[in-house]
């Protein structure tokens, strides 16, 4: 992989990431468009390596967040002090478990079904389709009236196990599927968007772990980490204000389009 291919991925992994247009359908779609001539072992490696990047977006941009809730969730246990910090904490903790289990068997599922039809292509346009149009309806129709100190443990962990669907379906996107279950349970736009990038953490964070050893540390690795890290802090800055007035409509056309090009790409091909 070269430098001008890392950065580009880079830019796009950050982009991507943390807007629910998913950042695995664009990952794999650029060098398939584009026809780059790399094996799919290193495109999948280096996938995983961008995560670090925005990762480390979301952990920073969120850092006295990230501060409150271990502190919450430490005094909740040791010093019976209850707190929002605190119980969201815990929920974060309850949720991921179950979630990186259930990810891990069906992303294992969804890769062994697109390996033996080659179908992957088109299962992304239909995800990307699927959930914009479902992300639409329900931010349309949906209410705003929970805030994220308001989020109880039910809608926790409705919005956590989600996640998993991400796994099995590449094109949905961990925070589409997110966001689409929160607006569904009534909670508002920038709520939901914070709890989703604080929800992906501990299970990007294991994937990072997991993944570690086969990342290659040169040039190319280390140009796409930093690209991904500074778009996806002016992402994440972005995206929060935005939804302070705007809705997810914009985002859920675009997977319209997106998913319509796809088809008419891998049938033409």
């Amino acid at each position: 992989m070269t430098e001008i291919q890392a950065l580009i991925l880079g830019i796009v992994q950050g982009l991507t990431e943390l807007l629910p247009i998913s950042s695995s359908a664009h990952l794999k779609l650029i060098p398939w468009l584009f026809n780059w001539d790399i094996s799919e072992e290193v495109i999948e490696s280096f996938q995983i390596a961008l995560h670090l990047g925005t990762l480390l977006a979301i952990t920073i941009f969120f850092f006295k967040d990230w501060l409150g809730l271990i502190s919450g969730g430490y005094k909740q246990i040791v010093k019976k002090e209850k707190s929002t910090e605190g119980r969201i904490f815990w929920y974060i903790v309850a949720v991921t478990i179950p979630a990186g289990i259930l990810s891990l068997i069906l992303n294992s599922i969804s890769d062994a079904i697109c390996e033996k039809f080659g179908i992957e292509m088109l299962l992304i346009a239909i995800a990307l389709i699927v959930l914009g149009i479902a992300l639409y309806i329900v931010d349309k129709k949906a209410k705003s009236e929970v805030k994220y100190e308001d989020i109880t443990f039910k809608q926790s962990f409705l919005i956590g196990i989600s996640q998993a669907i991400a796994a099995a379906f590449p094109g949905t996107s961990r925070s589409g599927i997110t966001m689409t279950v929160g607006r569904a349970l009534k909670i508002d736009r920038e709520s939901v968007a914070k709890y989703s990038f604080l929800l992906s953490t501990p299970i990007v964070l294991a994937a990072v772990l997991v993944d570690i050893t086969n990342f290659q540390f040169n040039l190319a690795f280390f140009i796409g980490v930093l690209s991904s890290f500074i778009v996806g802090l002016i992402v994440i800055k972005f995206l929060l204000k935005f939804l302070q007035k705007g809705s997810f409509k914009v985002f859920a056309i675009y997977r319209l389009v997106l998913g319509i090009v796809i088809i008419v790409t891998f049938f033409i091909r």
